[in-house]
């Protein structure tokens, strides 16, 4: 089977196995919907995106975004591999701090920070707080001050870089909403340069997320570079740090999709090394450094990424139960038969708002022909929730194969929805929230997250 991956996903007397365990009776004893994760799949993830530093010669920090998934289990698995976090909140801030990170291992993004998220960011002295705009650092130098502190900060640029990827994953846009105008950030620099309560210590872009083509990494290094020159020319400023961002694709769909807009197919097929990407965008800057005699610059600079999505989307599965089926008249076809199934948008939120594809196989049956055709959908009181474009603009494909006579009770498994799931999940219908089980490094299953109950449903109601 084209998605198995020797020592993770495999498969054992039929069944679907994650790191040896087999996840069919993990649904047995959990219920489903359910969530699994492999720590050991996550550690391999840092470990491929940490060979970035190999090739280009200066430290890296790489800092998972905790926007992605965010249970404090998941969290820790992170920390415990030797990464650094970024986050999007100061609910996110809180739960890093409370999963264990120190402020040193912790940036700080987002376009509306509140006072008291700008204060908690500087209390705890992080690593860098990312501004959105001169509002923004405004609102920062205040707090600082109020404080009797001085807070690092790092200046969001939208350096106009576009990327084949999804429409709503575009942040390096003038039609997003994110970062500020290089003139604003040059300007920002030298009115902060004596400042007693900022530190602009570093320069940040993203240029969104699941990039299909690498090249755009060069094109956002050259931009970061010149920032670094001209911050130095006009202010005599050396910058500590550049941040790219993440972006890294994950291979969502192996093979062809005959039926998938050709776009849509190339995006979600995409996939490279990370080290592949950065190698010559690095080189890139090495050469436009020597030549404008400005090597100096990168001397002591340290790079920075925040992946999410490329470290933890295929560490995790979504486990679900077919809990109905019925047969509709298809004229082309005769009939076509439909499973619902208790995994919804409000759980995968992703495949209704981007239409995002999860290849979907049985649990039970892994090994068996998956050539049978069905469609597929959630248990939500909503037309849209479906695993298939219900507008018809081939941005999913229209049936799902799997083994024949599929029946009420079977497990089915959908792959690769560890990043933007349960973090976005919701409780719509009065659905509860799954449990999530983690496979830890030893081959421990290990309940990181149990499932709701009734009195979750009301826990802020008054």
């Amino acid at each position: 089977m084209s998605w198995q991956i020797e020592g993770f996903l495999e498969t054992r007397n039929g069944h679907l196995t994650i790191d040896g365990t087999d996840v069919v009776e993990l649904a047995r004893q959990f219920g489903s919907p359910l969530f699994v994760f492999s720590e050991k799949r996550i550690r391999h993830n840092i470990d491929r995106l940490n060979r970035v530093e190999d090739v280009i010669g200066c430290p890296l920090k790489l800092c998972y975004a905790a926007k992605a998934m965010s249970t404090l289990g998941i969290l820790r698995a992170v920390k415990d591999a030797q990464c650094d976090i970024e986050v999007n909140s100061g609910g996110e801030l809180w739960k890093a701090l409370k999963a264990g990170f120190t402020g040193d291992q912790i940036t700080f993004n987002g376009t509306s920070k509140e006072a008291w998220e700008i204060e908690l960011a500087i209390e705890n002295d992080i690593y860098a707080i990312q501004v959105d705009s001169l509002f923004e650092l405004s609102l920062i130098e205040q707090a600082a001050k109020r404080l009797g502190k001085c807070a690092n900060a790092s200046l969001r640029l939208v350096p106009e870089i576009e990327s084949d990827t999804h429409s709503g994953l575009q942040t390096a846009l003038l039609t997003s909403k994110f970062g500020m105008m290089p003139d604003e950030a040059y300007a920002a620099v030298a009115a902060h340069a004596d400042s007693p309560h900022i530190n602009i210590c570093g320069v940040h872009l993203h240029i969104g997320s699941q990039n299909p083509d690498p090249t755009v990494y060069t094109a956002a290094f050259e931009t970061l570079f010149s920032s670094l020159v001209r911050v130095f020319s006009e202010t005599g400023q050396k910058l500590q740090h550049i941040n790219l961002g993440g972006g890294f694709p994950v291979r969502y769909l192996d093979g062809e999709m005959a039926d998938l807009d050709p776009k849509q197919r190339a995006m979600l097929a995409a996939v490279y090394e990370p080290a592949d990407a950065i190698r010559p965008a690095w080189e890139a800057v090495r050469r436009a450094a020597e030549t404008a005699g400005a090597e100096h610059l990168l001397d002591g600079l340290t790079l920075l990424l925040e992946p999410g999505r490329s470290i933890i989307a295929d560490t995790g599965i979504c486990l679900t139960t077919v809990r109905n089926v019925k047969s509709r008249p298809n004229a082309e076809r005769g009939e076509d038969r439909w499973l619902l199934t208790d995994a919804g948008f409000n759980i995968l939120l992703s495949m209704e708002t981007y239409k995002w594809y999860y290849e979907l196989i049985s649990a039970e049956r892994a090994n068996a022909a998956h050539d049978t055709l069905y469609k597929v959908a959630g248990p939500l009181c909503d037309g849209g929730d479906v695993y298939f474009d219900i507008e018809g603009e081939d941005r999913l494909p229209e049936f799902r194969k799997l083994p024949s006579n599929i029946q009420p009770g079977e497990i089915l498994a959908l792959l690769n929805c560890g990043a933007y799931s349960l973090s976005q999940a919701s409780q719509y219908n009065a659905r509860f929230l799954p449990a999530v089980v983690l496979i830890k490094a030893d081959g421990n299953p290990t309940l990181i997250r149990r499932r709701d109950n009734f009195e979750d449903l009301v826990a802020a109601d008054l």
